[in-house]
């Protein structure tokens, strides 16, 4: 995510971080350097202009002076005033109406809508424990209505036909009597996207928000537009009574501008941001949070929150009483560890999240690497028979020339693989009683830690 803006920002950050004595010349050559960072990843202008006269005013004060580490110091400040950038914290969604309430999902063609309505439906019935419809309102690409029907599928709400002869003031009624009568707590209108801003569209749109008077107008925008976002942004902003915003593909972005613009030139806070292709990659906009990524900090709040959601917690604490009792650990259990590291949305993605020193660590062909060796792994078990899984010394060489032929691998890989099992089907056999936390102690002493479970990931060394 705004890669090339978080590799020279966490570049600057390392170095002011040091500073023992800040003077007015190095805060002049600091915000050169942040003006130039800021402007090639696309922000707009007075964006950059309000930032770094913020920045300068505060930098130059006597809390960054009479510091006793005065880079430190300098950095809480740019993070802060990013933040503010950015709207300050989370705007959560509002949904104070009578029933249902309506969200209108608005923007450009290729922005993303339909996906993101679909997401969105899967947030709130996660998040908020709401019952969802959704509605297309895009009569002239039937595919999208198909689509929207598709995805409202995946996440488990409820679809509202409609048909390319329809007019959409038409079927937003339609879908608003629906809801009422059916009790729905909420209504995503999906609306037509233009290829570019056209007054057509405009007025399309401003008729539905007239039949729908919704609670919520979010505009979805691509991340990855840079300044184009921002100009269309200003025609939605003119069009519509705008409540939020919704940047898609932000973990493709390698500008980072629009993040860093659409707030201020609009006026209106970003809600939710797009961090994956997946149903479940929609997350609360957090700015502070977002502010500490661009800088290169990571996000671990958010690390600890996708691990602890890919963690099936029935799951780990059925291999925790197993290992206590001192069961065998099987290639089922294996098997098991690998899909927990999977549905934690892959390496890259957790690595996204960790500082950047951290991160760079872990480079693109490695992680890659890493991932292509888990999913061999789930392969090579499932070639298995639930006989092999359950009673692995049983596979020997015949069985395993069998098991890598249904797998498409080499025998070599089904030995490594076994073998990696047997290193951990060791390790769990010290944890039989109190092996775990004899073994913690001789680690230092890490009082209160919670006992694994299913926190192991194969393929990971």
């Amino acid at each position: 995510m705004a890669s090339a803006l978080t590799d020279k920002l966490s570049r600057l950050v390392k170095h002011i971080s040091g500073q023992a004595r800040i003077t007015e010349s190095n805060v002049a050559d600091m915000l050169r350097e942040i003006r130039m960072a800021l402007l090639e990843a696309d922000v707009a202008l007075p964006v950059v202009r309000d930032f770094i006269a913020r920045v300068k005013d505060k930098a130059l004060g006597q809390e960054v002076v009479g510091s006793l580490q005065p880079g430190q110091a300098l950095v809480a400040i740019v993070n802060k005033e990013l933040a503010a950038t950015m709207g300050e914290g989370v705007s959560d969604l509002n949904l104070n109406a009578q029933p249902p309430a309506v969200v209108l999902m608005a923007g450009l063609q290729g922005a993303g809508k339909t996906t993101t309505t679909a997401k969105l439906a899967r947030w709130l019935i996660n998040q908020r424990k709401k019952k969802v419809l959704t509605v297309s309102g895009d009569v002239y690409r039937p595919a999208a209505i198909e689509q929207l029907k598709t995805v409202t599928a995946q996440v488990g709400a409820e679809w509202f036909p409609s048909r390319s002869d329809q007019k959409p003031q038409d079927i937003a009624r339609e879908a608003l009597d629906y809801a009422r009568k059916h009790f729905f707590d909420v209504l995503l209108v999906d609306t037509a996207g233009r290829l570019g801003i056209d007054e057509a569209l405009m007025k399309e749109i401003q008729a539905l928000h007239q039949v729908l008077n919704p609670v919520e107008t979010l505009f979805v925008v691509d991340a990855m537009q840079g300044q184009d976002a921002i100009n269309t942004a200003k025609a939605f902003k003119d069009a519509l009574p705008l409540t939020g915003i919704v940047l898609t593909k932000l973990d493709g972005d390698s500008r980072g501008g629009a993040a860093l613009s659409v707030k201020q030139i609009t006026g209106v806070p970003i809600k939710f941001a797009g961090t994956s292709e997946k149903m479940d990659g929609l997350e609360l906009f957090d700015a502070d949070r977002h502010a500490g990524r661009v800088l290169g900090m990571g996000d671990i709040v958010a690390l600890v929150e996708q691990v602890t959601a890919g963690v099936d917690m029935q799951a780990a604490q059925k291999l925790a009483e197993k290992v206590k009792r001192g069961d065998n650990f099987d290639l089922n259990d294996f098997l098991s560890q690998i899909q927990q590291m999977r549905s934690m949305g892959g390496l890259s993605n957790l690595m996204d999240k960790l500082p950047t020193q951290m991160a760079a660590k872990a480079s693109e062909v490695d992680l890659s690497k890493a991932e292509k060796d888990i999913a061999r792994k789930q392969g090579i078990i499932h070639s298995m028979t639930p006989l092999e899984r359950s009673k692995p010394e049983l596979i020997k060489a015949t069985r395993k020339r069998r098991i890598a032929a249904g797998a498409g691998v080499q025998v070599q890989d089904v030995n490594r693989m076994l073998k990696e099992f047997e290193q951990m089907q060791e390790m769990m056999k010290k944890m039989r009683g109190g092996g775990l936390m004899k073994m913690m102690k001789r680690m230092g002493g890490m009082k209160g830690m919670p006992p694994m479970g299913g926190g192991g990931f194969p393929g990971l060394r």
